[in-house]
């Protein structure tokens, strides 16, 4: 399966199943898209802003939810095999993605795996094993999730320090290379990580090291 990051702002994702994992994919959806969630009982698992809708719709009736609530992705989580068969069948027959969180392994056209994800916005990092090992993913989304501090201030700082430079008619080859001493600098890191310097002043340190000072413009 090829990675591909989606975006479903403003989507509508239609699950079936009020379990854990249910709850689970509720949860990881629920920052972006419309989350409807389909199921006999929720128990006392938390869902986010999902919409919870009590039912427990027979295999052929599930395609009746995808015409009313027109979703891009249907998540398939319950226990009930018919019923998981009944929405991938009917995801794919109207063109939807499908995630079956009761299969691993082998996929059919159009099925979509959630994976572990690690986020330091805008930094976003994935791993999936194909099934084979869900510890394993586990286990490397936590060493991760250390490896990655400071990330999504260190994008920030390459954007706005990218922008900067580009505005002052530096050379395209000569801010490549600024951007990536600041990516490859470990007092860079560690001063984001610490909050010892934010993105401001690391790009005026930058500038000031780099470019002409007193006002003049190269």
């Amino acid at each position: 399966m090829i990675p591909l990051l989606h975006d479903f702002a403003g989507a509508t994702v239609l699950v079936f199943g009020g379990g854990p994992v249910g709850a689970r994919k509720a949860r990881r959806f629920d920052r972006e898209a419309d989350v409807i969630v389909v199921s006999p009982e929720f128990g006392d698992r938390t869902f986010g802003d999902a919409e919870l809708v009590r039912a427990a719709p027979a295999p052929e009736a599930i395609g009746d939810w995808l015409e009313r609530t027109e979703p891009a992705l249907v998540v398939a989580a319950t226990d009930d095999e018919a019923v998981n068969d009944a929405a991938a069948d009917a995801a794919r027959e109207r063109g939807r993605l499908c995630n079956r969180a009761d299969r691993s392994g082998g996929r059919e056209p159009g099925s979509v795996v959630v994976p572990a994800t690690v986020r330091e916005d805008p930094v976003v990092v994935s791993i999936a094993t194909g099934g084979t090992a869900p510890a394993l993913s586990k286990y490397l989304r936590q060493e991760l999730e250390e490896t990655l501090s400071g990330a999504g201030e260190m994008a920030r700082v390459c954007d706005t320090l990218r922008s900067e430079l580009k505005s002052r008619d530096v050379a395209p080859t000569r801010r490549r290379e600024i951007v990536t001493d600041v990516v490859n600098s470990p007092s860079v890191w560690t001063a984001l990580r610490t909050g010892t310097s934010n993105t401001g002043q690391v790009i005026e340190d930058v500038l000031c090291d780099e470019l002409p000072t007193g006002g003049e413009r190269p």
